[in-house]
């Protein structure tokens, strides 16, 4: 079959021939559609991603659209490696496999799933959001960051408050519900006193961070509380990407002194039952109202050269 395949973790994936896929026990052979671009793609690409076997060649891609041998039309997560999405034919588990409603098109759906669901899921099951409550996103002006905004909003949010570099971004996501935009291109202090100014003002119940790094380590700092007089306001701080860094510089008296609770989203810290059920979710969601969201379908003979592309809002989606 046609595919794009991973000879080495410091190179686009080529587009050639790879060995057809053969269903096992209790697997499904999927006719690909659609499968998108998401930053976990990229990262498990170059080896990087916690998920990645370090094992070459392999189909990149985590999951699709597509249909089954029944004509069913689905959207699936990749069974198992060196069988990723991004090819003309991948492997699912039966279980892995949500059909897609009526009114959603195959490209729409590939490319919204992922980063959508990374909030969706984020509030709903890690950080048990009550609608009413405050959301801070840190990284609010990509893909999956705007995409958090109109999540959170949908889920009853009180507050949006969207934390991101890109000024042009940063100042048309009041037109997706943010209630407050803070820049990170700022200097450190600055920073700090912007972000603490929101959770000693209005109040910040939870936090969606895609950027870890520095922004994390100001987020953290201004949450922390200084004196023994203070009560300390429960603050639900949920880990989702890198984008800035892959660790931080974290002070104990930053947890002692404060309602901080730290934790993670992704494959691993939330189980497949809650992932699949944000999805289902999602699209249900989509189809009633529409998401602000836009998406770029190539063919995916076109993969190497688009590789790279900066995603600049819009999600590049792949079909065969």
């Amino acid at each position: 079959m046609r595919a794009a395949v991973v000879r080495s973790f410091d190179a686009p994936p080529s587009y050639s021939t790879f060995d057809d896929p053969i269903a096992g026990e209790r697997e499904l052979l999927v006719t690909v559609t659609a499968a998108g671009l998401h930053q976990i793609v990229k990262s498990l690409a170059k080896g990087k991603h916690y998920g990645s076997t370090g094992e070459l060649p392999f189909v990149p891609g985590v999951d699709g659209v597509g249909r089954l041998a029944d004509g069913r039309r689905v959207y699936f997560g990749a069974a198992r490696p060196p069988f990723g999405t991004f090819a003309e034919q991948a492997l699912a588990s039966p279980h892995m496999c949500v059909p897609l409603p009526d009114g959603l098109d195959d490209a729409t759906a590939a490319g919204i799933a992922n980063p959508a669901m990374s909030s969706w899921v984020a509030l709903s099951a890690r950080a048990k959001f009550v609608a009413g409550e405050s959301v801070l996103i840190l990284g609010a002006t990509g893909v999956a960051g705007q995409l958090a905004v109109q999540n959170a909003k949908r889920l009853g949010a009180r507050r949006v408050v969207a934390a991101g570099r890109n000024p042009d971004s940063l100042a048309k996501l009041g037109g997706l519900g943010a209630d407050a935009a803070i820049s990170l291109d700022q200097e450190h202090d600055a920073l700090v006193a912007a972000l603490r100014d929101e959770v000693t003002g209005a109040g910040v119940d939870v936090v969606l961070d895609y950027l870890w790094g520095q922004p994390a380590e100001c987020m953290i700092e201004a949450i922390a509380q200084k004196g023994l007089q203070k009560a300390a306001p429960r603050v639900r701080y949920v880990q989702i990407g890198e984008m800035a860094g892959s660790a931080i510089n974290l002070k104990a008296a930053a947890l002692r002194s404060s309602g901080l609770e730290l934790l993670g989203s992704g494959f691993g810290s939330a189980s497949l039952s809650e992932i699949l059920a944000g999805v289902r979710a999602l699209f249900t969601a989509a189809v009633e109202k529409p998401f602000d969201f836009s998406v770029k379908a190539a063919p995916l003979s076109e993969v190497e050269a688009l590789w790279n592309s900066p995603e600049q809002g819009v999600r590049l989606v792949f079909q065969p």
